[in-house]
């Protein structure tokens, strides 16, 4: 359905303007149509395939039926430097001397950071629902698109979108 495009747009204006820790923005958009959403879905299918995990199928069913995918991610993200230990160490130096695991995201990250993402991705859904435009926050859409390379960000989500009958992205 024509017009989704424009919602997904509409979506990433939100995430931008979104209120972030400091001020500092440090979440990124890219949005996905076509040839890319197939590409998105077969990696989803073949993570899922080579690891074992579930429901990766399912999900890529959904999106390879998606108008629209908004990947909102972090890239790059600095701490804030409370020293707060909220990331699970003492203080904000310890954290960046870890060393970045490389699992199906990059961290450790700042917790303030991840607030940050998830102030904007709740903002992108509150602007897809005002254009009811139906849509679902996935986690195993993130892991693909990095995986696959579609992006460099070290932690992300993706966010299909569809104009039905009914929502496609809850049919579990």
């Amino acid at each position: 359905m024509e017009g989704l495009e424009r919602v997904a747009e509409f979506m990433a204006i939100s995430a931008r303007t979104a209120p972030k820790s400091k001020g500092e923005d440090f979440v990124e958009t890219r949005i996905l149509q076509g040839q890319g959403i197939r590409e998105l879905a077969e990696a989803m299918v073949a993570f899922g395939q080579r690891t074992g995990k579930k429901d990766f199928d399912r999900d890529a069913a959904g999106v390879a039926r998606s108008e629209a995918v908004l990947l909102l991610g972090l890239s790059r993200a600095t701490p804030l430097g409370l020293n707060c230990g909220a990331c699970g160490f003492e203080d904000c130096k310890t954290m960046q001397e870890q060393p970045r695991s490389q699992v199906e995201f990059q961290g450790p990250i700042c917790a303030f950071r991840h607030l940050d993402l998830g102030i904007a991705l709740g903002s992108a859904v509150k602007t897809a629902s005002l254009f009811n435009a139906d849509n679902r926050i996935m986690y195993r859409i993130g892991v693909a698109a990095r995986e696959a390379g579609m992006v460099d960000w070290e932690f992300l989500m993706g966010v299909p979108l569809s104009a039905s009958g009914k929502n496609i992205f809850f049919d579990r």
